[in-house]
């Protein structure tokens, strides 16, 4: 069985005159990444493998997840094909894993984590918000086969504050 996290990137800032890669986190974004990476650490399965888009804002969102979780980062990765919004290189990245890997987290952008979870996922998304994670289950063994998953967890921000 294949497991996928899909993480969409924290609040991000546009108040700096920065090119979109470099734009870094609000104090929300920052606030809001601890919050779902705790809250989803209490019954996170193992994760062989964390990839983050090279976007800043993702960036900063993995390391929080990976440090709240105490992942080993020696079993972490930056991929150029994650800084997309289509969707499309995402999915051609994660039919490309190692069949080795049985479950990667992945930090990326909207509109791609949208249309993927609910490509692949049995619940409809109208949005994944900053922040947001969606927990996807595979019933294959191959990667490059997965299709019709089971969602498994949602775990939003907005869900998480009283």
């Amino acid at each position: 069985m294949k497991q996928l996290i899909l993480m969409r990137h924290g609040k991000s800032s546009w108040e700096y005159d920065v090119s979109d890669k470099d734009r870094p986190l609000k104090k929300r974004g920052i606030n809001d990444a601890h919050l779902v990476a705790k809250t989803f650490g209490l019954h996170a399965p193992f994760i062989d493998f964390i990839y983050s888009s090279p976007a800043n804002r993702a960036l900063h969102t993995s390391m929080i997840f990976a440090r709240n979780l105490e992942f080993d980062l020696s079993k972490y990765g930056v991929d150029d094909a994650l800084y997309d919004f289509s969707g499309n290189s995402v999915e051609q990245f994660i039919r490309s894993l190692d069949n080795d890997l049985e479950t990667v987290a992945i930090f990326g952008h909207n509109y791609a984590f949208t249309s993927l979870a609910n490509t692949w996922g049995d619940q409809y998304i109208e949005n994944v918000p900053t922040a947001g994670l969606v927990h996807i289950t595979f019933g294959v063994d191959d990667w490059s086969k997965i299709s019709e998953g089971t969602t498994k967890q949602m775990v939003f921000p907005k869900h998480l504050k009283k």
